[in-house]
């Protein structure tokens, strides 16, 4: 038997415009497996998504999601999938509960409400409040309900975890591994490196328009660059850190303080700072865009 990938995306291509949001994107994503689609904002990750449900059509390329072509079995395919949109819109003027039963009930699904107000209940998802009242991370969780409650066979989800706590990211972490521990394929899209960590089984990186990476969510710890900000406790000689492999000194305020640029692992730098005193240290993670810019800032992905 032939193996049949959940989603499959062969030389994805799409123009608004002038502007080239898909440059030709190849991907696939095995059935059971949970995809994390990385990216800074602009990079295609939405335009991606929507063209796989035939929301937008793309100019070039071909898509099978689930063994069907999108332009030709779009409602086949949208019975068996879940999507998260960026931006979910509701009416404002319905509760939760009745916005959720309307989804429940454009489905076509029976007997199975107990576990939409476990979902709810997971999220702490008031379900007697309007949408209009709701906060931003409110309505995130609605969606995660809509998207989840028909238990699909693939998950599409536009930056599941946008607006929500920390505590919260958690939880929607551990119901998707049990959504695929059910068997449901999960594709989504991201631009936090440690929420792709945390859950992904494999990562693909796209970057304008162009898939420029495929890897395990460990080998992303190279990708990881951070800023440190040091307060020496006297004048110092900031050379021999400078010189270290993969350090860049940034700035020099003074001849007490210093920031410096790590990429990668931080250990050798940690080892080398302990050397000084040190009165405080601050340190930042950069925005996935400036990783991005450091990381391929040899074009490698052309």
């Amino acid at each position: 038997m032939s193996y049949s990938p959940a989603v499959d995306i062969k030389g994805l291509k799409k123009k608004y415009g002038t502007t080239k949001a898909l440059r030709g994107v190849n991907l696939q994503v095995k059935k059971g497996e949970i995809l994390g689609f990385l990216g800074p904002n602009g990079a295609g990750k939405t335009t991606t998504i929507r063209c796989l449900l035939d929301l937008i059509r793309p100019d070039a390329g071909q898509i099978r999601i689930l063994g069907r072509a999108p332009r030709k079995d779009s409602l086949a395919i949208r019975r068996r999938t879940g999507y998260l949109p960026g931006e979910l819109n509701l009416e404002g003027n319905l509760t939760v509960n009745a916005a959720l039963r309307y989804f429940y009930n454009l489905r076509g699904l029976q007997g199975d409400w107990k576990y939409v107000q476990y979902l709810a209940k997971c999220l702490d998802l008031d379900m007697s409040a309007r949408i209009k009242n709701l906060s931003k991370g409110n309505k995130q969780k609605v969606g995660l309900v809509q998207a989840l409650m028909s238990k699909p066979e693939l998950l599409l989800l536009d930056e599941p975890t946008s607006g929500l706590d920390p505590l919260r990211q958690q939880v929607v972490y551990r119901l998707l591994k049990e959504a695929q521990k059910e068997g449901a394929t999960i594709f989504f899209s991201s631009h936090i490196i440690s929420e792709v960590e945390a859950i992904a089984d494999r990562v693909a990186i796209i970057r304008r328009g162009l898939i420029v990476e495929e890897a395990q969510p460990g080998e992303l710890a190279n990708m990881a660059l951070r800023r440190f900000r040091v307060r020496f406790c006297g004048p110092v000689d900031i050379g021999p850190l400078s010189r270290l492999p993969g350090v860049k000194l940034i700035n020099r305020e003074s001849e007490f303080d210093a920031t410096v640029q790590v990429e990668g692992e931080v250990n050798s730098f940690i080892k080398a700072l302990a050397a000084y005193e040190v009165s405080d240290i601050q340190s930042e993670h950069l925005s996935l865009e400036e990783v991005f810019l450091a990381y391929y800032k040899d074009g490698k992905e052309e």
